[in-house]
């Protein structure tokens, strides 16, 4: 039996549902390998003092500090965060807030490795709890993690540490090995360990009917993420101005909304953009296969899972060649990759409406990814490391 401790800072709750529902696809894939069984740390960050009893945290203080969600038993233990201390000790903050819990699930559940979700602040989380429990642990690179907080040299510094230390490392695709590297990581250390897809959720339907139901008679673009600078939502409105008649729906939320909003009015099209919020993952795959393109403007990612969803619903993608972007949009059908800047997006667009790509040739670029193969290369992986 192989007995896995995954950390995860994101991960989904009654509260946020939707932050870091791929971490949780990931560990229900995993724990459902014969041999595995695998229990859940996910650390929420409540402010020091009388601002944790402001309402603005109150679904997150609701949630309980141990439950079975899906499946899994998911541990929930509270650190505080103090942000006159600086971002830079967010991490030994976790750390000293979980280590009694962990040793309380130790006894309980011996756990022969630790499996750290994202480099920051998981990674050096993992790396001082493995450190006082003796157990190996493996860290795995998303995109960001590397892209934007290896940009910030406090906080590089215990990236590097955390990866000199770790028994084994991952990425999400070549790309971001490569920007790994790049930071001071020894490539050679860290295995490619790409994302899954459920090809039965995302797959192409009838997009003229699921148009006529959203009330869309003419080109229809979605773009999917958080609501901040580097997804590009603001890149893809401004697009839209160059695209006649067709309508934009963002799904998504996060504090760009009133900004987005007003770009909106600026360039003419409010009635052609649909903010729709944060919906279920469980949405998603309709609003997918009814658009024409998805368009994500992102500056930096490692592979997004929004990209794999949509090829996988037959819809093309406008996206930035960033990450592992290359190896995602991998033949013409698939879409296509361009500078971040509204006329090379809305030209790409205008050149998918016009020579639409057959769905099912769409879809192909999405069938390389698999969840179980996900949950065999990761189970393999970390037994090695446990060996």
């Amino acid at each position: 039996m192989l007995r896995v401790l995954t950390l995860a800072t994101l991960f989904p709750s009654g509260a946020r549902p939707t932050l870091g529902v791929f971490v949780e696809r990931q560990a229900q894939g995993l724990a459902a390998v014969e041999g595995v069984a695998l229990e859940v740390v996910a650390p929420i960050g409540l402010p020091a003092g009388p601002l944790a009893r402001h309402p603005h945290y109150n679904d997150l203080r609701a949630l309980p500090e141990r439950e079975v969600r899906n499946g899994l038993i998911v541990h929930r233990p509270r650190y505080r965060v103090a942000p006159w201390f600086g971002q830079s000790r967010t991490a030994r903050a976790i750390a000293e807030a979980l280590m009694p819990m962990i040793g309380e699930i130790q006894e309980r559940f011996p756990f022969d490795v630790i499996d750290a979700e994202f480099f920051w602040p998981d990674g050096p989380v993992a790396m001082r709890l493995a450190r006082a429990l003796g157990a190996p642990f493996s860290i795995k690179a998303r995109g960001g993690d590397i892209d934007h907080w290896g940009k910030r040299p406090a906080i590089a510094r215990q990236i590097v540490e955390a990866a000199a230390a770790a028994d084994g490392l991952l990425a999400v695709s070549e790309a971001l090995r490569g920007d790994m590297a790049l930071l001071g990581i020894d490539p050679a250390k860290v295995k490619v360990h790409r994302t899954g897809i459920d090809l039965d959720r995302f797959r192409p339907g009838d997009r003229a009917a699921a148009k006529q139901a959203l009330g869309v008679t003419g080109p229809l673009l979605v773009t999917a993420g958080a609501l901040i600078p580097r997804k590009g939502q603001a890149v893809a409105i401004a697009a839209l101005a160059r695209i006649p008649q067709a309508v934009l729906l963002i799904v998504g939320g996060g504090p760009d909304r009133p900004k987005l909003e007003r770009l909106a009015r600026e360039r003419g099209v409010a009635e052609r953009v649909r903010f729709l919020g944060s919906r279920p993952h469980e949405e998603l795959p309709g609003l997918l296969a009814a658009a024409d393109v998805m368009v994500l403007p992102t500056a930096f990612e490692g592979i997004a899972n929004v990209w794999v969803e949509s090829l996988a619903c037959g819809t093309p993608v406008v996206t930035c060649d960033v990450g592992g972007a290359r190896e995602a949009i991998d033949r013409p059908e698939a879409g296509r990759l361009v500078t971040r800047n509204e006329g090379a997006v809305a030209q790409a667009v205008g050149e998918l409406l016009a020579d639409q790509p057959d769905p099912a040739e769409v879809r192909k670029a999405a069938e390389r990814f698999s969840w179980d193969r996900n949950a065999a290369e990761l189970r393999d992986h970390l037994a090695g490391l446990v060996r």
